[in-house]
């Protein structure tokens, strides 16, 4: 899978526009000013290239303020750029065509695309930046060092940005914990998830993501995010479980930096509702 990965590295990439603004995304991700900010999740392997891109476009407008590419664990490199590279020129051509509108603000669409991958079979030199993720309380060797030693050969050769990401993953769990064969932090679990938050902290981890699993019935318990937001020096990602405004409110009160959501995205019947959605999540954050 990887050679797919190489062979598309040759082609020259589009102009970035998180680097026109001459900020690195780990810069972007962890200047909050104090407000916490929505991202949306997009699986390749839920749609094509150009519904991703179309979709990408509706979160910007509603207030998402970045795009993952990721969440199949099998989802093969081919896709996963497709997808990129449909949302990336997608932002180029509304940036473009916001310079040439006096009215209109072409800094909307300086937003990063970012990979969240299942492993190193789902990589893309499209991207931005990777969320470049230890599964921490993975029982696997595969999750806590493999897939990264398999992939950072290949971000070095892309150029994509690095974004070091403590990755914990709560009750529920999912089909992420199942796979990732993790040991889930409990609702009760406050001690715990503060303990891997100082970890993170101290392996120089800048991100720290709390996730419940796709599609989990319930969220991240927020004294757990608050648990962790005692540790200074880390940006808080939350995910998993969100699907309403008020749940998106409850992780944003209890510290988290940045909320994800995926399967609101992926269950939306059209573009209106989907914007609809984002926009209430957004609006709910601060």
């Amino acid at each position: 899978m990887l050679r797919n990965a190489y062979a598309v590295a040759a082609k020259p990439r589009s102009g970035n526009p998180m680097r026109r603004n001459e900020q690195t995304t780990l810069e972007y991700t962890a200047n909050s000013n104090g407000q916490t900010r929505h991202v949306t999740l997009i699986d390749p392997a839920k749609q094509d290239p150009n519904t991703a891109a179309n979709r990408a476009m509706v979160a910007i407008e509603a207030g998402s303020s970045m795009i993952f590419v990721g969440g199949s664990t099998d989802t093969p490199d081919e896709i996963v750029h497709a997808t990129c590279v449909a949302i990336q020129e997608a932002f180029e051509l509304r940036t473009f065509a916001a310079s040439q509108d006096p009215e209109a603000d072409e800094t909307m669409w300086h937003i990063p695309v970012v990979l969240f991958p299942g492993g190193a079979h789902a990589l893309s030199p499209a991207a931005d930046a990777i969320t470049f993720m230890m599964l921490m309380n993975s029982t696997e060797r595969r999750f806590l060092v493999g897939e990264q030693i398999r992939g950072a050969p290949y971000l070095k050769k892309f150029g994509v940005e690095a974004l070091p990401t403590g990755y914990v993953v709560c009750a529920p769990g999912g089909r992420v914990g199942e796979v990732g064969a993790a040991e889930l932090i409990q609702p009760e679990d406050h001690d715990l998830v503060h303990a891997y938050a100082l970890t993170a902290q101290m392996y120089g981890f800048k991100l720290l993501y709390l996730e419940a699993g796709s599609g989990a019935s319930t969220q991240v318990n927020p004294k757990l995010i608050e648990s962790a937001r005692t540790v200074e020096g880390l940006t808080l990602v939350v995910g998993g479980g969100i699907r309403t405004p008020e749940q998106a409110r409850r992780a944003a009160q209890a510290g988290a930096d940045w909320v994800v959501t995926g399967t609101l995205t992926e269950d939306a019947a059209d573009l209106e509702e989907l914007r609809t959605r984002i926009s209430g999540v957004v609006n709910a954050l601060n």
